[in-house]
């Protein structure tokens, strides 16, 4: 190994201070020797004990490097069921899903709140989970390590809801204290507080904003005018970086708001609900519908361009808790659809205080399933990035998993939490589900 003119001179220098604190003449003689021969390294002047620091180092990294080498196969036995995004299967897709499914034990439980946990969230771009909860905390952790990142605080009471815009590069909160916080993710400061709601905020949701794809003639424009606004909005929200214009809310007053990201303002108040309005959906593809529903036990369904109401769906004899379309990422893609992706974004799963779980067709207003297996209130429904099911929890503390064409309950996951099981969120692509409970716990699956 050849050593730089100063790597030489700094290891002369930390050796001839060595021998030099040395007791014996053999050292002392050493160290003239090493003076002699490189005089310039030795009268240098040289950190207190550098010698020994650089060799007790070593130990260190190496005993850090086992540790790491551990915790990977850790992991890798963990994560041995499932298969990546990338990986193949050779019966068109079934087992693929399959491993995307949940199943005990889970991965990761995670543990810092000192509240019930109210809402979980996943980035949509990398392995990070966020989680809101009565303690008026959101917490960041690592998916794939399990471990705590960050806290960050400033709602004075519970946090009710948590959502990313599309690209991940903020995040939003709502809460019991009648605010909505904008996050900025990459600092973890928040850049913006939203006032109008007259009681509980329940729920919120980004609309995504799907562009047209730019021709080349217009791309460098593009490009050098999307430079300028991140460069004089670096500490604002903006709707290109974002990928969203529109913030969606749901709140105890009986009305939905939409909020326009950049200006913080409202820019559109829906009051078609009699009751507490508890939940919002949206559709994740283009933002072209989104959909309301809570104590009145109506989901309404909204056109997002005319911000009017195209459907009703009725059939809940309860409390509906939560509402969702198929898991997916805003997407400008211009290929062609297949005929089953065009049947599961048409599809809304929802799930009540009557105990059942039901899936409704938008285009012609039916529920095509009821699935009563739950045995306490469903607090969170979604439907799986496949489009092949939807999975549940509820307070009779499981985890369910239903499939569409079968139209059964495929596994159930009993005891996934030791309370109720309040939320649930899952990645558009990754083997990544999260849940959270009023064990005041965030587990992975």
């Amino acid at each position: 190994m050849v050593l730089t003119d100063r790597q030489r001179t700094d290891l002369h220098a930390g050796i001839f201070e060595y021998l030099s604190n040395q007791k014996g003449d053999a050292f002392q003689r050493a160290a003239a020797a090493l003076k002699e021969a490189d005089p310039e390294a030795c009268q240098k002047p040289s950190s207190s004990n550098i010698l020994e620091k650089k060799w007790t180092a070593i130990p260190r990294l190496q005993k850090k490097v086992l540790e790491l080498e551990r915790a990977a196969a850790h992991s890798s036995k963990i994560h041995a069921h499932r298969m990546s995004a990338g990986g193949t299967c050779t019966d068109g897709g079934t087992n693929t899903t399959r491993r995307m499914l949940p199943r005990l034990p889970c991965s990761h439980t995670l543990q810092g709140h000192s509240g019930v946990v109210v809402t979980v969230q996943v980035h949509p771009v990398f392995t990070v989970v966020v989680s809101g909860s009565e303690d008026g905390t959101i917490k960041v952790w690592d998916h794939e390590s399990g471990d705590y990142v960050r806290t960050l605080k400033g709602h004075t009471n519970t946090i009710n809801s948590l959502d990313f815009t599309p690209t991940g590069s903020h995040l939003a909160s709502c809460s019991t204290d009648l605010s909505i916080k904008l996050w900025d993710f990459s600092t973890y400061t928040c850049i913006r507080t939203l006032r109008g709601h007259d009681h509980t905020i329940s729920c919120i949701r980004f609309l995504p904003r799907v562009a047209s794809t730019p021709n080349s003639g217009t791309k460098q424009h593009h490009h050098h005018q999307q430079q300028q606004q991140q460069q004089q909005q670096q500490d604002e929200l903006n709707a290109e970086t974002a990928g969203c214009q529109h913030l969606i809310s749901a709140s105890r007053d009986k009305t939905v708001k939409l909020w326009h990201v950049e200006t913080g303002f409202c820019d559109h108040t829906i009051s078609d609900h009699h009751d507490w309005v508890r939940c919002i959906a949206v559709r994740p593809h283009d933002g072209g519908l989104f959909a309301s529903a809570g104590n009145d036990t109506v989901i309404c369904i909204y056109d997002s361009s005319s911000k009017q109401k195209v459907a009703e769906l009725r059939g809940h004899e309860h409390v509906i808790e939560s509402i969702a379309f198929v898991t997916e990422q805003a997407s400008n893609s211009t290929k062609k659809e297949t005929k089953h992706l065009e049947t599961v974004r048409d599809y809304l799963a929802s799930g009540g205080r009557d105990r059942t779980v039901r899936l409704w067709k938008i285009s012609t207003v039916e529920c095509l399933a009821v699935f009563k297996q739950h045995e306490n209130w469903v607090r969170s429904v979604l439907i799986h990035p496949s489009g092949n099911y939807v999975v549940s929890a509820g307070d009779d503390r499981s985890i369910r998993v239903y499939d569409i064409k079968a139209n059964r309950c495929l596994r159930t996951l009993e005891g996934a939490h030791g309370h109720f099981v309040t939320s649930l969120a899952m990645h558009h692509t990754l083997p990544i589900l999260v849940s959270g409970g009023v064990d005041q716990t965030v587990k992975c699956w």
